[in-house]
């Protein structure tokens, strides 16, 4: 009987584990059936990337953006209790329109594509800072003048063909000769020519003597030989054309360059013509150099320049970008109109008239031949008193009289001294340094004495951009000027540059004493006409400020005094909204 009971047990214990391994499978079943056939409603989140994973890419990856539906709303804005703008509220946040913002706080802005996405980028001013080659020296650049264009200033008419410098319409369309423009043209092509690399050049008409064929075309009626002159050491070739003919011509073929140069002796009237293929569709344009007074013209796609009789072997070199410009653009006001046409080749040069050519080339470049220009107008052109006389009338503002036409400007004074300076150092001829030492005598003359002195508190020397009445305490003129001292003093030793050394320390001391009076706390002021007029300040715009602060940075590091870096620490934190504290 117990037999038979664990028998029965023993079978029952195995029928128990069949049924209950069955019921598993099918369970186990169920569910794998319900992961393969039902997709999950949401998406799963991919697996943290493993530690080897991170040091393979060399960075953690980014985590997927999170798409978020931006709310606002329209909200009237009333601006000091006085108008009403459109503004766009988002929750706590009010977003007012950023041409509002740009004009009222005189700020500047500007949507911009950058690595493929569009940002916008915001400044609280738009002139930099450049950094002060340490410690200035007369032979070196001049300030951040290799940054200068003077003449594709809108407010210069075209580069005279004449004297081959700027023919400013800063105060009238009629044109004129400015002395500061010129001498700024001059000083920035000699800083250019420190700081830019030699320039690239290739000359023409001299093929046939390397016994290439003649490139020269002369047509019947013409002619055209190689001949020695005792004023020119190189291969001179002498011209003569009828009148009404095409003229003699010579292939230049030049699409990389368009600085033109060559010396010229003219024996009669002529010209030196080349022509231009253009961005312009339709025939080439043709710039003239013709022997005439004549400033500049403009028809037909003809532009013209007279360059003077030329009856002396002459250095004439024009930069065609400029004059084509120029001519283009020429108007009856103050400013040249805009134009985008630029020469895309130099096609070929054409002479008319009888008389010699050589050393024709055409460069990238030509600094040192458009610094020498303003060297020798400003030697040209100083007067027995030392000074170059602006020949125009020129009224600074309500309450200054007009200055009349034969003013003096220190900033002139003293810029055309760093100019010449500069060129004696180059070519060692003192005639240059005399020209810059006689150009003190101004500063030793007040106003009223037709010179540039005044006195600030009838105490402090000052020299003045404008000599006004009242005085008129222009900062930028003035450190023009002492920097224009401090180089004919250097230069000229301890006996000869005396005088320029002693009114360039009275100057400095005079900077020390009264730069307070031209800060504002969030900028620079422009004069002191608040001061002599008792009028609202004249604040400095942004680029005048940074011009503040590089002159500043130039004077430290001639002076030892730590005013002048201390200030131009300061000045340039409010080139980014920093202000001084309030009380």
């Amino acid at each position: 009987m117990r037999c038979l009971v664990a028998r029965v047990n023993h079978k029952t214990l195995i029928v128990i584990c069949a049924v209950f391994a069955l019921i598993t499978v099918l369970l186990w079943n169920k569910c794998s059936s319900d992961v393969t056939f039902h997709t999950p409603t949401k998406p799963q989140p991919e697996p943290a990337p493993t530690l080897e994973e991170v040091e393979d890419n060399g960075q953690p990856p980014e985590a997927p953006p999170v798409a978020r539906e931006v709310l606002y709303e329209e909200i009237d804005c009333l601006i000091n209790e006085d108008i009403t703008i459109k503004g766009r509220r988002e929750g706590n946040e009010v977003y007012l329109p950023f041409s509002w913002v740009e004009k009222y706080f005189d700020v500047y802005g500007r949507l911009v594509q950058y690595d493929g996405t569009e940002r916008f980028e915001f400044s609280h001013s738009y002139s930099r800072v450049y950094a002060q080659r340490e410690p200035y020296h007369p032979d070196g650049v001049f300030m951040s003048f290799e940054g200068y264009n003077v003449e594709v200033r809108d407010r210069v008419k075209c580069i005279s063909g004449v004297e081959g410098v700027p023919i400013s319409t800063q105060w009238g369309p009629q044109g004129y000769f400015y002395p500061i423009q010129i001498a700024q043209y001059g000083l920035s092509h000699y800083s250019k020519n420190l700081t830019e690399k030699p320039p690239d050049m290739k000359t023409y008409g001299m093929e046939e003597r390397d016994g290439s064929s003649n490139p020269w075309t002369v047509p019947k009626g013409c002619s055209l030989s190689k001949v020695h002159d005792p004023g020119n050491s190189a291969t001179v070739h002498q011209f003569e054309t009828p009148d009404n003919s095409e003229g003699i011509s010579l292939p230049l073929d030049n699409s990389k360059d368009f600085v033109l140069s060559f010396s010229l002796k003219f024996t009669s009237n002529g010209s030196v013509s080349v022509v231009l293929e253009t961005t312009e569709k339709g025939p080439p344009y043709v710039i003239h150099y013709v022997t005439s007074s004549l400033l500049i013209s403009f028809k037909d796609r003809q532009v013209t320049y007279g360059i003077g009789p030329r009856t002396a072997w002459s250095l004439l070199s024009r930069d065609l970008v400029t004059d084509l410009r120029k001519g283009v653009g020429l108007s009856n006001t103050k400013v040249v109109k805009a134009t985008r046409i630029m020469p895309r080749r130099v096609v070929q040069l054409e002479l008319h008239g009888s008389g010699l050519i050589s050393n024709i080339s055409i460069c990238s470049t030509a600094h040192m031949a458009a610094f020498f220009a303003a060297s020798d107008w400003l030697l040209r052109n100083q007067d027995e008193r030392g000074g170059w006389p602006i020949k125009v009338a020129r009224k600074l503002g309500e309450g200054f009289k007009t200055l009349e036409p034969g003013w003096y400007s220190a900033m002139a004074q003293g810029q055309a001294m760093s100019t010449l300076v500069r060129a004696y150092l180059v070519t060692h001829d003192p005639v240059y340094l005399s020209a810059a030492m006689r150009a003190t005598a101004p500063f030793k003359r007040t106003s009223e004495q037709h010179g540039v002195k005044a006195l600030f508190m009838n105490k402090h020397d000052w020299y003045e951009e404008y000599p006004t009445t009242p005085s008129s305490f222009v900062l930028n003129g003035f450190i023009y000027s002492l920097i224009g001292l401090f180089d004919v003093a250097e230069i000229a030793g301890d006996k000869f540059g005396r005088e320029a050394g002693i009114l360039f320390s009275r100057g400095l001391e005079s900077l020390k004493a009264m730069l307070p009076l031209f800060d504002t706390g969030s900028g620079t002021v422009y004069d002191l006409r608040h001061f002599t007029l008792g009028v609202a300040p004249n604040l400095a715009r942004w680029d005048y400020h940074t011009t503040h602060i590089n002159q500043l940075q130039l004077l430290a590091s001639i002076d030892s005094s730590p005013i002048f870096r201390d200030y131009a620490r300061r000045w340039k934190t409010y080139l980014k909204g920093g202000r001084a504290k309030h009380n």
